[in-house]
């Protein structure tokens, strides 16, 4: 069975993390959860669900203070983890090895056992402090996947794109997601832009 851990910061894009984790549970994947102070007011204030209704989507919730849980330890085996949304405070505090609380440890861990980790950063703009960070992480093999949304998918609504970014976040996992839309190499136009395309090609 996989098992992955989930950290979820303060950052806006609670959204995200919720989601995640309900795919995980589709795929019978142990997870792992970390819910910092921050992460629990962001998750009322931006999404419909309780602080005891995302706890109750993952496998195992640990507490953030808890620095003895199991995932504090290189000796316990995860697949890796994603911290979802990812806020510029908690990169950062990964970036310089430093950290108050049990997702900082877990992602501490991770880097020295050299499992995947993957932060999903949620920032606008950025400033050179911000990109310096993601550089040294990346450097040292960590992945950054800015929630961006794609278009050639045509998304109909916000769940059409949380839905493509969090099966973008899981593909580094090899975890599969049924309701992904992947590009199919397929090309579409407007009804408007068909004639001028079909004189193109002439």
């Amino acid at each position: 069975m996989r098992r992955l851990i989930v950290g979820m910061t303060g950052a806006t894009g609670a959204i995200l993390g919720v989601r995640l984790l309900e795919a995980l549970k589709d795929s019978a994947a142990e997870s792992h959860l970390v819910i910092s102070n921050w992460a629990r007011r962001t998750i009322e204030h931006e999404t419909p669900y309780s602080f005891k209704q995302v706890c109750a989507l993952a496998s195992v919730y640990h507490g953030s203070a808890n620095m003895a849980a199991e995932i504090s330890s290189g000796s316990f085996r995860t697949d890796g983890m994603v911290v979802i949304p990812c806020s510029m405070r908690t990169l950062g505090s990964i970036a310089h090895g430093t950290g108050e609380h049990l997702i900082h440890r877990a992602a501490d861990v991770v880097l020295k056992e050299r499992r995947r980790l993957i932060l999903v950063a949620r920032e606008s703009p950025l400033s050179e402090l911000h990109l310096e960070n993601m550089l040294k992480l990346a450097r040292i093999g960590v992945t950054i996947v800015p929630p961006m949304p794609a278009f050639y998918n045509h998304p109909k609504s916000i769940n059409d794109i949380v839905d493509h970014i969090v099966a973008r976040v899981l593909d580094q996992f090899a975890i599969a997601t049924p309701f992904a839309k992947r590009w199919d190499g397929q090309m579409k136009s407007s009804s408007e832009a068909a004639p001028d395309a079909a004189k193109a090609e002439r």
